[in-house]
């Protein structure tokens, strides 16, 4: 299993209006959407998809804006801070740039001598623009935000759990190495695949419990190259002992589930096929892309969407 989990494939959140969630990474944050389709399970529902200019994996943040769920209460068992790449050198053009889009909770710091901007996404998500190096990643660029600031993809996740040491010996059984740990956080790191490959556990043993809405991260997906692969991760985690869900078709990629010690969504996502499999790569995120069962009923499914651009 250590040799086939490549880092982060995508991190999949909740919202509110999905016109407010396409705004702000699309235009403040400077996002490609590259797939406009609907949530397999609710198909009046949006399933958006934002990265870079195909959707690479370790770029794609993904989200279901149910309307008017309610905000997501934060505590312990969930991702709590989503964390994207950005240029060595950008955190004060973002800083100046977040400031002017009305974007709250801005917070710079550092964390293992890494310069980090905090910031609230409209539903209160919680995220990080962290100074990385590009290691041959291409930011998505526009709306004035240019190849010297944009996006690069994820740089990792910090989970918040009440008790990190399970669910720390899950990512070293995943192929991650531990490392440094400054106050109550620890980092986990996982060398050969892309460049999303830290994941960060803060251990807050006095804290609530995490309720899931709007802007909580429903799960976080780590990446695999195939199908195969994908087998043989499943097989190990079933072996553990863990209760792993059958591989679903997610038409961009297959995916397997499990819930973690700490209370986490995992799944594990094929590199393949991409987002380029019904769209060419000019037009991704374009058109309503339906899931073949719901093609039947696309004059409905369109009827009970919301207009976004």
């Amino acid at each position: 299993m250590e040799k086939h989990i490549k880092g982060l494939h995508h991190v999949t959140s909740m919202a509110g209006d999905a016109n407010q969630n396409n705004q702000f990474f699309t235009k403040t944050l400077g996002l490609r959407r590259v797939k406009k389709t609907v949530n397999f399970d609710a198909p009046e529902v949006y399933h958006l998809y934002y990265g870079d200019e195909i959707g690479t994996p370790g770029s794609v943040m993904t989200y279901f804006p149910f309307g008017q769920m309610p905000q997501g209460k934060r505590g312990v068992g969930e991702v709590g801070v989503t964390e994207f790449a950005v240029p060595k050198g950008s955190l004060g053009f973002w800083k100046d740039h977040l400031a002017q889009q009305g974007v709250k909770g801005l917070k710079e710091d550092s964390f293992l001598g890494e310069s980090r901007l905090e910031f609230a996404g409209p539903d209160a998500d919680n995220f990080a623009l962290v100074e990385a190096e590009a290691e041959g990643r291409t930011a998505w660029t526009g709306d004035g935000i240019g190849d010297a600031e944009g996006i690069l993809g994820f740089h990792g996740a910090r989970f918040r759990l009440r008790d990190a040491a399970a669910t720390g010996e899950l990512l070293t059984f995943m192929g991650y190495q531990k490392g440094e740990t400054d106050g109550a956080i620890t980092r986990y790191h996982i060398e050969g695949g892309n460049a999303a490959r830290t994941i960060d556990l803060e251990a807050l043993s006095g804290a609530g419990q995490a309720h899931q809405g709007a802007g909580s991260v429903h799960h976080i997906a780590f990446a695999v190259e195939d199908r195969a692969a994908q087998l043989e991760v499943r097989k190990a985690l079933l072996d553990t002992g863990y209760q792993v869900t059958p591989v679903i078709d997610r038409d961009y990629f297959w995916a397997i589930y499990f819930r973690t010690p700490g209370g986490v969504l995992f799944e594990i996502a094929t590199n393949e096929p991409g987002f380029d499999r019904d769209e060419d790569t000019a037009n991704l995120g374009q058109s309503l892309m339906l899931p073949e069962r719901y093609r039947p009923f696309r004059d409905q499914i369109e009827r009970n969407l919301p207009n976004i651009a």
